[in-house]
């Protein structure tokens, strides 16, 4: 049974100080140009000459969208696994909990935006790529469920590898377990908004990420299920240009709308509100 956790607060890695990070620049991967660490990230993780979107935190992201003091973490018990025995499997979980702050790659709660209550599950490319096991799949599952008890509105935010190796058929079996969930909300009259962004690859693809009302990406995000190099060598042609990026999934019709991170939370906001007038 889904849970709101209460007073619960996320556990985070610590952040830079501003002085540390102002003594610090980074280059952007796309325009190349340099910049100090604190103007990017005063620009939502955003490149000020180019628009390239650094990867941002599932803590961050949350902050980023929601209204200051109404994220609540949802309670979901999930018990480690290691049905492949994968040797040291374990112990990179542990490290990845420590150095993120998360328990697994998806990060899930019910917060407000602009006064409008959401179930928000937003996954974490930091942690094992995203990808998608058995503590993922209970997750997200657990956030679509709460949605649907408490007649709320869901928001996924994907980025992912696809499904995690290490858990072999077990985690390819969380598709058909997260896809079964967002029917039945679905059929139940709610709204889900699916956010696509960098990466959003493989299981997820194939499975809830691309199940939305309504589809958002953010720019240049790679979409898709098998990678590039792998449809080129298997057809033994070459791809067109930004083929599997946002722009050319809104193109052919797989996405709604491009959304930048700066507008995020105010297209959120406006379906949100749009759809409150019908009582759901």
């Amino acid at each position: 049974m889904a849970e709101e956790a209460p007073k619960a607060e996320a556990k985070v890695a610590p952040e830079q100080t501003a002085a540390t990070a102002e003594e610090e620049v980074t280059v952007c991967p796309k325009c190349k140009q340099e910049f100090k660490k604190s103007a990017i990230k005063d620009n939502y993780n955003v490149c000020i000459a180019c628009g390239y979107h650094y990867v941002v935190s599932a803590e961050k992201r949350v902050r980023l969208l929601v209204d200051p003091g109404t994220f609540k973490p949802l309670r979901c018990k999930v018990a480690f696994s290691n049905p492949l025995d994968m040797p040291e499997y374990e112990e990179k979980i542990e490290r990845l909990q420590e150095k993120t702050g998360l328990e697994e790659a998806v990060y899930t709660g019910v917060g407000k935006i602009d006064g409008n209550e959401a179930v928000i599950a937003v996954m974490s490319s930091k942690f094992l790529m995203g990808s998608m096991g058995m503590a993922v799949g209970e997750k997200v599952t657990n956030a679509v469920e709460y949605a649907d008890k408490k007649h709320l509105p869901l928001i996924i935010f994907t980025a992912s590898g696809g499904a995690r190796m290490q858990e072999g058929i077990l985690s390819l079996m969380q598709m058909a377990k997260t896809s079964a969930a967002i029917e039945k909300f679905s059929e139940h009259g709610g709204l889900y908004i699916s956010y696509l962004t960098h990466p959003t690859t493989g299981g997820v693809t194939a499975s809830f990420a691309t199940l939305g009302d309504i589809t958002l990406a953010e720019p240049d995000a790679l979409i898709g299920f098998a990678g590039p190099r792998v449809i080129e060598q298997t057809i033994g042609q070459k791809l067109p240009d930004g083929f599997q990026r946002s722009e050319f999934q809104m193109a052919h019709g797989f996405v709604d709308q491009i959304v930048p991170r700066d507008k995020m939370r105010e297209v959120i906001s406006h379906i949100l509100r749009l759809h409150a007038k019908k009582g759901r």
